[in-house]
C-alpha cells in the first residue's frame, strides 16, 4: 500500500526550501506509520544526514548553490534515502511512496536514491549538480 502524505506541511516545507528570501537549505521527510510528514529543515546540508538511520526510509528536498565567479543561482535535490537495514519490502515501496511525494516536490535539478551516506554527502550531490547544469565556465583564473 502506497503510504499517504501531509500534503500541507510537505508544501510549505518544500517553499520554504524554495524561497530565496529564506536561509532553510534542507527540509527532511519521514515516514510515521504510513504517513509521510516534513520532520525537520534547517540551514547546514550535513546536518540532515545525522538524521539519516540504517533501519528508515526519508526524503530529502534540499538547495546547492552553484555558478562560476560571475553568477551564482540555486539549483535543487531531491534525494532518497533507504537504509541497509530496511526490509525487501519496504525498499520496494519506496519508488511509489517517492511518486506520490513528487505531487508536491516537482522542481529538482537532481534526484538521486542511496543506501550510503558517502553517496548523500555535500561534495557529491554539488558535483551531480553542476554535472546536470551542462556548461560551467569560469572567468579561467
Amino acid at each position: 500500500m502506497t503510504a499517504t502524505i501531509d500534503k500541507e506541511s510537505i508544501a510549505a516545507a518544500y517553499e520554504d526550501v524554495r524561497s530565496d528570501a529564506s536561509e532553510t537549505n534542507w527540509a527532511l521527510f519521514l515516514y510515521d506509520n504510513k504517513e509521510i510528514k516534513f520532520t525537520q529543515s534547517g540551514t547546514e546540508y550535513d546536518e540532515c544526514l545525522t538524521h539519516l538511520a540504517d533501519d528508515e526510509r526519508a526524503f530529502i528536498f534540499a538547495r546547492f548553490i552553484t555558478g562560476d565567479e560571475l553568477s551564482k543561482r540555486a539549483k535543487f535535490a531531491f534525494l532518497s534515502w533507504c537504509g541497509s537495514s530496511v526490509p525487501p519490502l519496504k525498499k520496494a515501496r519506496l519508488s511509489n511512496d517517492k511518486a506520490v511525494l513528487k505531487s508536491v516536490i516537482s522542481n529538482y535539478a537532481v534526484e538521486l536514491v542511496a543506501d550510503d551516506k558517502q553517496e548523500m554527502s555535500h561534495q557529491n550531490i554539488q558535483a551531480l549538480i553542476v554535472k546536470a547544469g551542462g556548461a560551467n565556465y569560469g572567468v579561467g583564473k
